[in-house]
Parts: structure tokens; sequence; C-alpha cells
């Protein structure tokens, strides 16, 4: 009885949270609801095809797949070509022009991590509310919330004035080298006035409204090279790993405790002769262990909150660097990656958009997440340029390994809550 009790309570809470939509977004709502088995089609289809970021070919016929459901919403679409030099697919773009409401940057992507050199994963039903393929939730199911959202719009015929372009990048994972890789992508979400990116969803109660940024140094060390024996002396020195170690557990004890901040190496090498190749992450080092180590070599990525929290790690780095030990010399360099995504009050205002309409769905509290829970990502490219929120994709646990899944009982709510936010910014 207490059982049913509480069930019978629970659906009136539903029911009176659901008041709160006009008719025109309870028809909204239905639609995304009767249309969740193609939807859940799509997401199959384009999860079978295999898209890592360098299998060109793959990323195309996820692209071409995605083209022709904007084509039947009566978007115009266009495939933006990377140079071939830069071994990268392309993009997908979808507009519509409109006249009412906010002008809106729909933010996907095409590719996945997993290229054609790793074992292959379709998709498949684990059970009745999960599923497992490669990239079926970051991001491909989030390209479908993306469209199953626009096919419930048009259906009812709220697209007619909307103002939307969507903007699927084909190397998100492992971006392009040059400027030209998001040239397009950035000067698109100028023309527009709020950016929504559908990374996968940490659960449906969380969204970001900030990322950090990433970039990536390198340090190199040198030491005179002398039998071990003479290690410590005035006239040799310590030798360039005991300068890398110094350097790196001095990073560690200055800059770990700093929140947002993370730095870490990922690569290191040091001996006697070594050869680091930059481009292909690959080292080559010859060292025997009665010969002190003229050279070292360390590479690693640096990730941040804010410009501003970014340019004072660079400068606490460069200082400890310049400490060197006695018979050895050291030089860090710096290269950006990602730009951050700051958190902002407009940012913020999103956030809140997402809570009402989730609260009016009878859906719960929506927050903001910890900025410190991702990566960096697309939306942060275009983050100083508009209002921004991310984190609106599939719900899902194990992205970027084996195994990856994606919630299908969450899945068609998250699109209700896509569907309804869209209809909101754009009347």
């Amino acid at each position: 009885m207490k059982k049913l009790l509480l069930a019978a309570a629970l659906l009136g809470c539903h029911a009176a949270q659901a008041q709160k939509l006009s008719a025109t977004e309870r028809k909204l709502v239905a639609s995304v609801q009767q249309r969740v088995p193609q939807t859940e089609k799509l997401l199959e289809q384009v999860v079978n095809i295999n898209s890592g970021t360098l299998n060109v070919a793959g990323v195309r016929e996820v692209g071409a797949v995605f083209r022709k459901e904007f084509d039947a919403l009566g978007f115009k679409t266009e495939w933006v070509a990377m140079p071939a030099s830069m071994q990268r697919a392309g993009h997908l773009v979808a507009q519509h022009q409109g006249k009412k409401g906010k002008r809106l940057f729909l933010i996907g992507h095409l590719d996945t991590v997993f290229e054609l050199d790793m074992p292959f994963t379709k998709f498949a039903r684990l059970n009745d509310s999960t599923a497992t393929g490669q990239g079926v939730n970051d991001m491909k199911g989030g390209d479908v919330v993306i469209l199953a959202a626009l096919q419930a719009l048009a259906a009812n015929g709220l697209l007619k004035n909307a103002s939307i372009t969507a903007y699927f990048t084909g190397d998100e994972e492992r971006g392009g080298e040059g400027s030209e890789a998001r040239a397009d992508f950035i000067a698109r979400a100028r023309q527009a006035q709020v950016a929504l990116a559908f990374e996968n969803a940490i659960d449906r109660h969380t969204v970001a409204t900030a990322r950090r940024g990433s970039s990536n140094w390198q340090l190199k060390t040198v030491g005179t090279a002398a039998h071990s024996s003479t290690i410590f002396k005035p006239t040799v020195g310590y030798g360039a790993i005991y300068e890398v170690a110094r350097i790196l557990n001095s990073f560690r004890e200055t800059l770990s405790q700093e929140q947002y901040l993370t730095f870490n190496p990922g690569l290191i090498v040091g001996g006697s002769e070594v050869k680091y190749e930059e481009k292909k992450a690959h080292a080559e080092v010859t060292g025997k262990t009665n010969i002190i180590a003229p050279s070292a070599a360390v590479a690693g990525d640096l990730r941040f909150l804010t410009e501003a929290q970014k340019e004072a790690a660079r400068a606490k780095m460069h200082a400890i660097v310049a400490q060197s030990l006695a018979g050895t010399r050291a030089e860090i360099t710096f290269s950006d990656g990602i730009p951050s995504m700051p958190p902002t009050p407009g940012n913020q205002q999103l956030a809140a958009l997402a809570d009402q309409a989730s609260r009016d769905l009878g859906f719960g509290p929506v927050v903001a997440g910890d900025p410190g829970a991702r990566g960096a990502g697309d939306v942060s490219y275009v983050a100083q340029y508009l209002d921004c929120l991310d984190g609106l994709g599939a719900p899902g646990k194990g992205a970027h390994a084996p195994g990856e899944t994606i919630n299908l009982k969450e899945f068609p709510k998250l699109i209700e809550r896509t569907a309804l936010m869209i209809y909101r910014l754009t009347r």
C-alpha cells in the first residue's frame, strides 16, 4: 500500500510540473516521445559507422547521414573541407534562417577516438535501459539529441521563424593543426547569440557553464656527460635527469594545490642520446648506468579555467626552470591548444533556462557542474564571443573507452529538454 501511495504521489508531482507547459509545449514533448524508435534507429546507424578522427572516409560517411536529416528539415547544408595536408575530413554545417528569438549555434562532432586499427564495437542493447557502441555517448548520441529535438520542433511548425546553425566538426577528438581548422567554425559562431554544445551529459541534472582549456609544454634539460663516479662534483654537476627531476617536483610542490589547474608530464626520456618526435609523440633513448645523462626531455599538458590562470602558471613554471642545478641548464616552451570556457553570468543564465525547462518537464533541478570534471571541447573556441552551455548531450558512461554506453531511459528526456529550450530561445 505504501508503495502504491508513493507511486501515486510521484505521478501527481509529475503531472503538476507538466501543467507548467503550454499546450504547444506539450505537443512538442509528445512529438519527441512518438519518435523514440526512429531516433534510436538513427543512433544505431551512425554508431555502426567507424568515424575515428583519422578515418576521413568514415567521418564523411557519418556526416552524409546527418546531412540528409538536416536537408529533410529544410536546413541549408554544406560541407566545409579542410586542406588535404591536414588529413582531416572537414565539417558539416546546417543553417536555418529566421527572424525571431535568439540566434542559436548548436555544436556537435562527427568523429570519435576509435580509429580503424582499434577493435570495432557496433551498437548493441545490453538491457532495457543501456546500449553500447563506439561513440554512442561521445558524441553521436549528442548529435542525435540535436536532430531529434529539431525534428520534433519541425513536426509542430516551430522552426519557421527560428535562426539556427548546427555545426558538426570532424576532428574534435584530434584537432587538425593550424588556425584554419576552426576559422569557419568561429566565424559562424560569431554571427549567433547563444551556443549550445552537446558533449555527453554527466547526468540529466548537471550542465557545464565552464570548461577548462588545454595547452602543451616541452621541457628540455642539458648536463655534462661524464663517468657516473664523478656526479655531484663541481666540475661535472648533477646531469640532465636530476635537473628534470628537480623541475618536475618543484612544479608539483608549487602548483598542484591550485583549483582547476593541472599539469601532467605525459612523456619523459633521458640518457646519452635522446631523439623525440613531437608530432608522433615518439621517443628513442640510449644510455648507460655508468654515464651521466647529458640530455633529457619531457612533454606534458597544462589545463586551466581562465587565460589569467594559464599565464600565471606559465610564469611560475618559467621561474622554476630558471633555477638550474650546477652543471645543467634547462628551457621550457609552451604551445596553445584549446582555450578555456570561463564561467560567466550569461552562461549561468542559460543554465537557469535548462533548470526551468527540466523542472517544467517534471525532471527535477539542473545545476552547473564542476569545471574540473571535464576536459576541453569545441565550445571553448567561441566562449569569448557569446553565451555558452555544454554537457547537453547523451547520458552514459565510459566515454573514450571500450564498452562506452548510453542510458536509453534518460536519452528521450534530454531530447525533450533540448527541444523545449530551443523553442523558448527562438520564440
